[in-house]
């Protein structure tokens, strides 16, 4: 059995995000697909994600061990860190995406939890495990150089030892002319397809 990270980031009311009725779409067919895994939903509007403090900081390079398990201020990183695939719903915003997951990241970069510094230098703790970053977007960013989310996710990722990475992008949304519906719902099909195996 599987446990599933659901990351929702996205400000809009339920029903108006076209990245969360794509990655809703996922979520519905991977669990058709594996019933018995464990899907826990997060949705980062709703935890009210804040900012890192300076009086966390003791906490988040402090030591870990059974009390640190019990501090609030670590609970993104150790449920991250238990966590065996993440699905991350994020629509592009300003050339990346929503701050508030930057700030989520800035929880779960935790050193003794996702990663470790070693001699040879930082070393991710969260090997074979995979994620799909799914994002809608106004415009053609495949490839682009300033698309930097999709390229952020995949750095940090990896920087957690997180290589398995698969991006599914609904692009041209808001182009004018554009098909909307058939653009989504293509990218639900495309979805359904790929949770099958995830």
């Amino acid at each position: 059995m599987s446990k599933v990270l659901y990351i929702k980031a996205n400000i809009k009311q339920e029903g108006e995000s076209r990245t969360f009725k794509v990655s809703d779409s996922f979520v519905e067919e991977y669990k058709k697909n594996n019933p018995n895994d464990e899907v826990v939903v997060l949705d980062l509007y709703k935890e009210n994600i804040d900012f890192l403090r300076q009086e966390d900081l003791g906490v988040i390079f402090g030591p870990k061990n059974d009390e640190s398990k019990n501090n609030p201020k670590l609970k993104y990183a150790y449920q991250f860190a238990e966590a065996d695939k993440y699905i991350i719903a994020a629509p592009m915003w300003n050339l990346s995406f929503p701050a508030i997951l930057k700030a989520y990241i800035d929880y779960v970069s935790v050193t003794g939890i996702t990663f470790k510094y070693t001699a040879e230098g930082p070393v991710g703790l969260l090997n074979n495990k995979k994620a799909i970053h799914i994002v809608a977007r106004g415009g053609e960013y495949v490839n682009a150089p300033y698309e930097m989310g999709d390229r952020y996710l995949r750095t940090i990722l990896g920087f957690f030892g997180i290589t398995e990475v698969e991006t599914l992008a609904i692009e041209n949304l808001d182009v004018m002319g554009a098909d909307v519906e058939g653009k989504v719902n293509d990218a639900i099909n495309n979805a359904s397809n790929i949770a099958k195996n995830f």
